[in-house]
């Protein structure tokens, strides 16, 4: 029998592990109250926080890349708001640009010329952008995206691959969803990504038929390991979007800006006709943007479509200064590099216990999986002794980075990594 602990590192006694009185005490006022206390993916309910008495439900304050719970514990934050800190909480300059915007005015009857300003400065930076539509949320963006394509092809069907993540609406989930109707869904087709020749005979077997094809740039989806493109896939893709005049969408909600200030096609190396942004745009300030080619302006102009808050001023000011930052500090070269530093520190840890720790998709937005059980259940149980310990992971989805998290932080990460991994070793001698 192996004893792995033999190369693991020296390390202190593995910190007493966080409690969580005051977040499981707020969590029962809430449940009075609010559906499912927390509802969605940042809630208990969803299946990712296992068991759900290893996370904190509630924080009290976050700063640069960390916040904390209502307990008072501390935490190295590698979900930063399931993306939309991409600066650091807190960002100064971000914060400064919209305090000055909102001593002026925010909403009004009639927009803000910063607006102006934020669609010139996304139409500079987007490859693919000659114009920009703003919204809130991602799913704004994309359900305005799959209408623009409708209506400018005067087709049903859309594309979609398989694992695919594109919001909330109705017409993004399945039929055996609650409250979602056939009709919701019935022009949806699927495929699997990076399988070019499924995709030819499904435009082929529906010429004429289709609308738009919508996809992530890569396959970043949950409870899954990633899938990056296989070189020239989406050249091609590209080519046969062009040759039965389907509307190529690109969903860069969660990638955008991460991988390419000028877009995640641009990164991959073709040209979307209509890009969804969100996550990154404004560190935190609510608005989304659908940006597009010059082709389609006139159709995402004919559609009804807009909401009370979304030509707020304060979020295009602060979107206006997170962009510019991001140009400045060169980000996605940043996050390459902090990616890469803490992925190979993670990986290295798990070797040194004994384990596989599988890293997919981008080092900017990548997923962890342990490999040594399919049933995710050990993954599982090294995450939430990560996460008592102060390294905020999820158990199945991407990992985010941004410009505040330091090479001390993921030293920090690592350690906790090996104690956790330790502690998991452990508790399964009989994996020895």
């Amino acid at each position: 029998m192996k004893d792995f602990t033999m190369n693991a590192p020296k390390t202190a006694t593995p910190a007493k592990p966080y409690t969580y009185e005051k977040s499981q005490a707020a969590f029962q006022r809430a449940f009075q109250v609010i559906p499912s206390g927390i509802y969605g993916h940042q809630g208990p309910s969803e299946g990712c926080y296992v068991p759900q008495t290893a996370f904190p439900l509630f924080s009290s304050r976050a700063e640069g890349s960390y916040f904390w719970d209502l307990d008072g514990n501390k935490f190295i934050d590698y979900m930063c708001g399931y993306g939309p800190n991409v600066l650091g909480y807190l960002d100064a300059d971000v914060d400064a640009a919209a305090r000055k915007q909102a001593l002026i005015e925010d909403v009004v009857t009639i927009p803000s010329t910063v607006m102006i300003d934020f669609a010139e400065l996304l139409v500079d930076t987007v490859a693919s952008a000659d114009w920009a539509f703003f919204a809130k949320n991602g799913g704004d963006t994309t359900t305005l995206a799959i209408m623009t394509a409708r209506a400018a092809t005067h087709r049903k069907k859309i594309v979609f691959f398989n694992g695919f993540y594109h919001g909330a609406d109705p017409w993004t989930q399945k039929l055996d969803y609650p409250g979602v109707l056939e009709e919701d869904v019935a022009n949806n087709l699927y495929v699997d990504f990076n399988d070019f020749a499924a995709i030819e005979k499904l435009f082929s077997d529906y010429r004429g038929q289709i609308a738009g094809l919508i996809a992530q740039p890569y396959m970043h989806g949950n409870f899954v390991d990633n899938v990056v493109p296989d070189e020239g896939y989406w050249q091609k893709v590209r080519a046969l979007c062009d040759a039965h005049g389907v509307v190529l969408i690109v969903d860069d909600v969660r990638a955008g800006f991460r991988l390419d200030l000028a877009g995640s096609d641009h990164y991959y190396g073709f040209k979307a006709d209509l890009i969804c942004f969100c996550k990154a745009l404004a560190n935190g300030y609510n608005v989304s943007a659908l940006c597009g080619i010059a082709a389609l302006k006139d159709a995402v102009s004919s559609i009804s479509y807009t909401g009370s808050y979304w030509m707020s001023a304060v979020p295009f000011a602060a979107g206006i200064a997170c962009i510019n930052k991001m140009k400045a500090l060169d980000t996605p070269t940043l996050f390459r590099q902090l990616g890469t530093e803490l992925t190979t520190g993670l990986a290295a840890a798990a070797a040194d216990h004994g384990f596989n720790l599988s890293i997919s998709g981008e080092p900017s937005l990548f997923y962890m999986r342990l490999a040594d059980d399919d049933s995710l259940m050990l993954h599982q149980e090294w995450i939430a002794e990560c996460v008592q310990r102060g390294a905020f992971f999820s158990s199945h989805h991407n990992h985010f980075i941004n410009a505040a998290l330091t090479s001390a932080d993921i030293a920090r990460t690592v350690e906790i990594a090996h104690d956790a991994f330790s502690i998991v070793r452990a508790n399964h001698p009989e994996m020895s």
